[in-house]
């Protein structure tokens, strides 16, 4: 058996990064890719972190609708909306939607 392909030191601090970002409020997972881009991490650096941490992206996005319902107040299908933009998908936007109650 090959031996498993060794983690960079970019795509370690990638990881890192993506989990402290995690921990402060939700993320599509198109989302935590362009902050850590934004961050300077390459796109296969922040691909490669976010697949490696792998978060419930349902759990994100109700994550991502409460800090939402806290600041403002949206329909069912403008907090679905808002969270399409941000990137989740539809199915992921609903369960956040729902999560909180709206929809």
């Amino acid at each position: 058996m090959p031996p498993a392909p060794a983690v960079s030191v970019s795509q370690q601090n990638a990881i890192r990064q993506g989990r402290s970002y995690l921990d402060l409020t939700g993320f599509s997972r198109e989302g935590l890719i362009g902050q850590l881009e934004f961050e300077g991490y390459s796109t296969l650096d922040a691909s490669f972190a976010v697949d490696a941490i792998s978060p419930d992206w349902n759990t994100q996005a109700a994550r991502k609708a409460t800090s939402y319902n806290e600041l403002t107040g949206l329909s069912c299908q403008g907090m679905v909306d808002q969270l399409v933009f941000d990137g989740f998908s539809q199915t992921e936007a609903r369960f956040g939607a729902s999560s909180i109650g709206l929809c």
